[in-house]
């Protein structure tokens, strides 16, 4: 059985998208540019917050007020995090039946790391050991390093534990990682997706690739 399970955040345990989507244009139209509809800003989620405005805007990173404009909705985003987020159904039962088996949970994404751990805190208080999100120093996710890091915190090993995620850079990072990976069809990409990057792994040879449409599943692989 393994022993921790590291979980992506967004498009996993939570459905932000629609604070995303808000903070996304809240930005944009703080600099005058055009805004984005929610399935847009679903397709620029997945490679941290500088490529989801980047990809936001017309000339991404070329504008001339990318900076302005990330650091804009990085402080609106913060602070309006939890508006409408939620959890999707079934998390909270299957959170609570993993913290009551003992087993080690940890939070990697790539969102910035003060809106993890807030959204850590107020969603899994007493039951997620640590929360790691994307800070100056650590590489994001496809590298694995915040994966290691949170593993380092909860003291697990590669090969005790599953990262459970739902996009291409988390398939990646499990990869990189050397994790066995759960990837959930109710997220940003949805079954038909997730089928083909699964298909086309070649790096996870001897590693085990699952899709899920249940967080109940989670419990019974683990086992």
């Amino acid at each position: 059985m393994k022993k921790a399970v590291i979980f992506d955040l967004d498009g996993t345990l939570l459905d932000t998208l629609d604070d995303l989507t808000d903070g996304v244009n809240h930005a944009l139209e703080e600099f005058g540019r055009p805004a984005q509809t929610r399935e847009e800003v679903r397709t620029h989620i997945g490679n941290g917050i500088g490529n989801l405005i980047a990809r936001s805007l017309e000339k991404h990173f070329d504008d001339p007020c990318y900076d302005a404009i990330l650091n804009c909705f990085r402080t609106f985003y913060t602070e309006n995090c939890m508006v409408r987020t939620d959890l999707y159904p079934g998390i909270a039962d299957m959170m609570r039946r993993l913290s009551e088996m003992s087993i080690g949970t940890a939070i990697v994404s790539n969102k910035n790391d003060a809106a993890v751990r807030e959204l850590a805190e107020h969603y899994f208080h007493g039951i997620v050991k640590s929360a790691v999100g994307e800070k100056k120093g650590v590489k994001r996710k496809p590298a694995p390093d915040t994966i290691l890091k949170a593993l380092e915190n909860i003291g697990a090993a590669p090969e005790d534990a599953v990262y459970v995620g739902d996009s291409e850079p988390d398939l990646e990072a499990a990869d990189n990682a050397g994790m066995d990976l759960i990837l959930v069809s109710w997220g940003f990409r949805g079954r038909r997706r997730l089928e083909e990057i699964t298909a086309s792994d070649e790096r996870g040879e001897g590693l085990s690739r699952m899709i899920i449409d249940d967080p109940a599943e989670i419990i019974e692989l683990i086992k």
